[in-house]
């Protein structure tokens, strides 16, 4: 197999230099905000397992390009509300590209800084039965 010209590691490195993270202790201080929004980009079986951070909407992160854009007949209106939006995953690392790839597109928004494992850790409130 060829060598890659950027691995993983080094592009969630590089995304994480042009977004605002959110530390866990933050974010839980977040939760009854109603002008903060989570989206969880974990795979629906990650979130039917583990829980889900209370009121997150989950998306898909193969369709986070277009559920944010008013142009995609894929757009949904969650994204068009006036609130602040905190991307999570796992670990941080695919909510980093993430929001890195829609600050490119001209959505603001901010992730998890060590995804929802640390949430669970650092006992952030949980819910199940998706």
């Amino acid at each position: 197999m060829a060598k890659l010209k950027i691995s993983s590691a080094d592009m969630v490195a590089r995304a994480r230099e042009r977004i605002e993270e959110v530390e866990t202790a933050d974010a839980i201080g977040l939760v009854a905000d109603p002008g903060v929004v989570f989206i969880d980009l974990r795979d629906i079986r990650e979130r039917q397992k583990l829980g889900f951070i209370p009121g997150s909407v989950h998306c898909p992160r193969g369709m986070i390009e277009f559920w944010v854009d008013p142009e995609s007949p894929y757009f949904k209106d969650v994204f068009a509300q006036d609130k602040r939006f905190v991307f999570h995953c796992a670990a941080g690392w695919r909510s980093a590209l993430t929001v890195a790839m829609l600050k490119d597109m001209g959505f603001e928004a901010a992730h998890l800084k060590d995804g929802f494992n640390d949430w669970i850790d650092k006992g952030g409130p949980v819910e199940k039965n998706d």
